[in-house]
């Protein structure tokens, strides 16, 4: 194989090996919808509503403009919540891979944030906080804050101890060493920190809105329980899957593009 063929060789690699994922994980979402309308023809209706049933309320609230509005309402707060939480995890994650003794206090404090669970951070939000919007935001920051510090501070560690000399021995001011240096360093670690936490705010927003809000996706889905409405119970959690999967691959598309100077194998496929 000659040098000018290899390029184009590696390409069609890829594409094949995301071809192959793509069509694998299509047929995983048929045979669930196969068998989610195999339960449909022999449950009760309220139990197990037709998938064209859900499509159709699905796209109810896509296409009406009052119910679409807590679908954006869920969006805004979760994506304020991790941009806060994101940005005071850096500030975190640099004073402690800077300063141990920072490091050996904070360390403990998030550990244990980390362990207390959602539902308990709702009820204490209630307690704290007057403001529903307030309320949320706060619970959405300190629910993902301790995985983007961790993980924002593993990246800076991770850094090579050469590499970090080396560039050292040029002398470069602190913005050039945080352009050429740091940032590209652990800005993959902050996609992978990106793609973890939306998932998990994303479950997190609608337990917060289930009792601490007048709208959004989780406000929503409490009204379908006190109907019994499982079709409209489906068809709200179907926005929230929907974000989630067009968030995924925003950050893949940002990643592709940021990374394609690193060979096929070292990239998210």
């Amino acid at each position: 194989m000659s040098a000018a063929e290899a390029p184009a060789r590696t390409r069609a690699i890829g594409v094949g090996a995301l071809a192959r994922r793509a069509l694998t994980g299509t047929a995983s979402f048929v045979v669930l919808a196969l068998i989610w309308q195999g339960l449909a023809s022999v449950m009760p209706p309220f139990a197990f509503p037709s998938l064209p049933e859900v499509g159709s309320r699905t796209f109810e609230i896509l296409l009406s403009g009052t119910l679409f509005a807590n679908v954006l309402a869920t969006f805004a707060r979760i994506m304020a919540g991790m941009v806060g939480a994101f940005l005071l995890g850096v500030l975190l994650a640099s004073f402690m891979v800077r300063f141990r003794t920072v490091d050996g206090f904070l360390s403990p404090i998030l550990g244990f944030f980390q362990g207390i669970p959602a539902l308990s951070w709702v009820v204490f939000a209630i307690i704290w906080f007057r403001g529903s919007e307030f309320r949320i935001f706060f619970i959405m920051a300190i629910t993902t804050l301790p995985a983007f510090s961790f993980q924002v501070l593993d990246a800076l560690r991770g850094m090579p101890t050469d590499l970090v000399e080396m560039v050292q021995s040029f002398r470069p001011s602190r913005r050039k060493m945080f352009t050429a240096m740091i940032f590209p360093a652990i800005f993959p670690d902050i996609l992978t920190a990106w793609k973890v936490n939306i998932g998990n705010a994303s479950r997190v927003v609608v337990v917060a809105e289930l009792v601490g809000a007048s709208d959004g996706i989780g406000y929503q889905l409490m009204q379908q329980q006190q109907l019994f409405d499982m079709a409209g119970a489906l068809a709200w959690t179907m926005q929230i899957v929907i974000f989630v999967i067009l968030m995924q691959q925003i950050i893949a598309l940002v990643e592709a593009g940021a990374l394609r100077y690193r060979a096929t194998s070292e990239r998210s496929l």
